[in-house]
C-alpha cells in the first residue's frame, strides 16, 4: 500500500545559509541572551491622558447596546440618554466621561471617525 504524499514532497529540499558574523546556533529565539535587550516601557506623564483600562471599559460601553446606538452622539450623551430611559448605565462610565472632558479619544465613541 502506497503512503500518502506531502506536499513537501514536491519541493526541493533547500538549506539555509548562514548570515556572515553570526554563530552556529544562535540564530532568532534561541538561548538565552541573545538579542537585543528588553526595552523598558515607557511611563506617560501624568495628565497625558487616560489609561488602557479606562479607554477599554469605554469601547465596552460603545459595544453594549443594551443602552442604544451611539453613532452620532458623544458618549456623555448617549449615557445621559440612557440614564433618562431608565436603563441604569455603569457610574463609573460617566465619572471617566467627566474626568477627561477634554480628551477626544474619551469624548467621542469607536465610530467617530466613520462617516454614516
Amino acid at each position: 500500500m502506497e503512503q500518502p504524499r506531502l506536499i513537501t514532497d514536491s519541493f526541493p529540499r533547500r538549506l539555509r545559509r548562514r548570515r556572515p558574523g553570526r554563530a552556529p546556533g544562535t540564530g532568532k529565539g534561541k538561548g538565552k541572551g541573545t538579542g537585543c535587550p528588553p526595552v523598558p516601557a515607557a511611563e506617560e506623564p501624568p495628565g497625558a491622558g487616560p489609561d488602557r483600562s479606562v479607554l477599554e471599559m469605554l469601547r465596552s460601553f460603545d459595544l453594549a447596546w443594551e443602552y442604544g446606538p451611539c453613532t452620532g452622539i458623544t458618549r456623555l450623551q448617549r449615557w445621559e440618554r440612557a440614564q433618562a430611559l431608565g436603563l441604569s448605565p455603569p457610574d463609573k462610565v460617566r465619572d471617566a466621561l467627566l474626568e477627561h472632558k477634554d480628551d477626544p479619544s474619551v469624548i467621542y465613541n469607536l465610530w467617530h471617525e466613520y462617516e454614516l
